[in-house]
């Protein structure tokens, strides 16, 4: 199955103007200017610019709701997810409550094998040991109707806080906070749940303040900023100027040496370095070994990680969630080459790829069908579900959903249940990525459904990927000065992309580098030296071609250190 070709696409020029600090050269100037960040201060917010909570609805009766919790010292319970916004959201949504004064603070996250997502009733029943009295849910409950009004119907308080767009009715919470409920005024959609609940305490410590309750001077909530940050870059939500504020304030502390000592151990264990740590380093590195004990054991361990106060300790939960990512990434590696050879087989007999293929393996862990979903998405570029046994042998499945811009991942599922009721059991989630869960019976049925609507809205402009280049660079700017002004010139990442350029360059050697990946020696037309490249999965087992037309970003190359650059390719095609 040969992955979609991507086509190298230039961004429109733009005029660079305002008054800029002499520090940023003109290079990053004008990637920020091709991002809509024309003016210093909306490439890189700070914390003085995030936006006031004051337009989150629902924001006064969260607020009453925990202010009156820490006054009678009820029993507060934070409801995690078991992902990485879900465990970051939980260890902000404990310590910060703790920070403010509540005194009788636990958390739970339900297990995916046994719970399901988010705040079942199974979960509920389980949490009835703890005696709560108010609950808060983090990074999810929006679509937990049922496991709500479970928790309600024991007489306990529930705070909902998510950022899942909302189906048609709301849960029957005490309280939501949620930016993406219909007719909220909060500026932002793109919070992640770790932000949410960040906001959430921001106005309860204001809240708090105004009623006196902090003589001896307020707790200094930016101390959570590094698990936001975490949780922001690891979700993938779109890095808008409010969320940029947040995570490159996170990624100070983080480079400070500051954060949490489970985030350091998890660097650690990661092999970065803290002092020059990125958003890609969190995203690739730090995010998936948290995601992994969600995945294939019990978030717990992540959570646990994010709360203990221990560096000793910190470094063992550190080490068990490496080991857990390295089971994972076995289990991924074997669902991915079956998921190949299915979709390998169906080209064959139909002659191409299905326009949004519907996997399912019996074998399959329900925990790594979204990495499967994503893989497959971004070899074909089409949209992508997966599907896995709720359980070894269960006749519920469980599915992630992964998607191409332009094509509402959510919306399209929401379409489909509409035109079929009762074909889908539940679902929920975002315009790149949602989750759903139905009988395996009805899978057919659904596919099909599936299926039809993917030809209604799809169409050829859509399963054209691009690379979006910020052109070419200038002979003199491939050094260390420019190289680390674009490492260091973030937080990149969704809704705005890492620098990527592209040029013509002369090979002048090359050699393979284990089974898949090609390290190449080039010469750009315009530059005598030579230049250092690494292509990740670039070896096709023969000779590259002698001229080629490259997109690929400029790094500082660490391993060799001194003034040393390096490209890393994104895509070759022969000039």
């Amino acid at each position: 199955m040969s992955p979609a070709a991507p086509r190298i696409r230039r961004r429109e020029p733009v005029v660079v103007g305002g008054a800029w600090p002499g520090h940023v050269p003109p290079l990053l100037r004008r990637v920020y200017a091709a991002r809509g960040a024309d003016r210093f201060e909306l490439a890189r917010p700070r914390l003085s610019d995030l936006l006031p909570p004051d337009a989150l609805g629902g924001l006064p009766a969260a607020v009453a709701l925990l202010a009156s919790a820490i006054r009678d010292d009820r029993h507060i319970v934070v409801v995690g997810d078991f992902d990485c916004d879900g465990a970051t959201a939980c260890a902000v949504g404990v310590r910060g409550l703790r920070m403010l004064g509540a005194r009788r603070v636990s958390h739970a996250v339900p297990n995916r094998m046994v719970h399901g997502y988010g705040l079942s009733p199974a979960l509920v029943e389980e949490l009835a040991a703890l005696q709560p009295e108010l609950l808060v849910t983090v990074d999810h409950g929006i679509a937990c109707h049922a496991g709500v009004a479970a928790a309600r119907a024991r007489g306990w308080q529930v705070l909902v806080t998510d950022h899942h767009l909302p189906g048609q009715q709301l849960p029957p919470a005490d309280a939501i906070v949620n930016p993406n409920c219909a007719g909220d005024a909060f500026p932002s959609k793109c919070l992640a749940g770790v932000g949410v609940i960040f906001y959430v305490l921001l106005a309860l410590r204001r809240q708090l303040r105004q009623s006196g309750a902090f003589p001896a001077g307020e707790p200094d909530l930016s101390s959570l900023l590094d698990l936001v940050a975490v949780g922001t870059i690891a979700d993938l939500v779109p890095l808008d100027a409010n969320n940029r504020a947040l995570a490159a304030a996170g990624l100070r502390r983080l480079r400070a040496g500051q954060a949490c000592a489970g985030l350091r151990a998890l660097v650690e264990v990661c092999g970065r370095d803290l002092a020059c740590l990125t958003a890609a380093d969190i995203g690739f590195a730090v995010g998936p070994r948290l995601n992994a004990a969600g995945r294939l054991e019990d978030m717990a361990l992540g959570i646990e990680c994010l709360l203990t106060d221990d560096p000793q300790r910190a470094r063992e939960l550190a080490g068990i969630l490496n080991e857990i990512n390295a089971e994972r990434r076995a289990v991924q590696q074997a669902m991915t080459d079956d998921a190949e050879a299915a979709l390998a087989r169906a080209q064959v007999d139909h002659g191409a790829p299905p326009l949004a293929p519907c996997l399912f393996d019996p074998e399959w862990h329900p925990g790594v069908v979204g990495l499967v979903a994503s893989k497959m998405k971004e070899r074909l570029y089409r949209p992508v579900l997966a599907f896995a046994p709720a359980e070894p042998g269960a006749q519920v499945l469980r599915g992630s959903a992964r998607s191409i811009a332009g094509f509402h991942i959510r919306d399209a599922l929401a379409a489909v249940d509409a035109r079929h009721p009762g074909l889908v059991q539940r679902f929920g989630g975002h315009a790149m990525a949602a989750g759903l869960t139905l009988e395996l019976a009805k899978l057919p049925a659904f596919e099909q459904a599936w299926q039809e609507h993917a030809r209604a809205t799809l169409d050829d402009a859509l399963l054209q990927a691009e690379l979006l280049s910020d052109g070419e660079l200038l002979p003199q700017e491939f050094d260390r000065f420019h190289a680390e002004a674009l490492r260091d010139g973030g937080p990149w990442g969704q809704g705005f992309p890492e620098p990527l350029f592209d040029g013509c360059f002369e090979v002048l050697d090359y050699r393979p580098v284990g089974e898949r990946h090609l390290r190449l020696r080039l010469r750009h037309p315009d530059r005598r030296e030579p230049l250092a490249a690494i292509h990740f999965g670039g070896w096709q087992g023969s000779a590259p071609a002698p001229h080629l037309h490259l997109a690929y970003r400029l790094q500082p190359d660490d391993y060799r250190g001194g003034s040393a650059v390096q490209l890393v390719v994104e895509h070759a095609v022969p000039a």
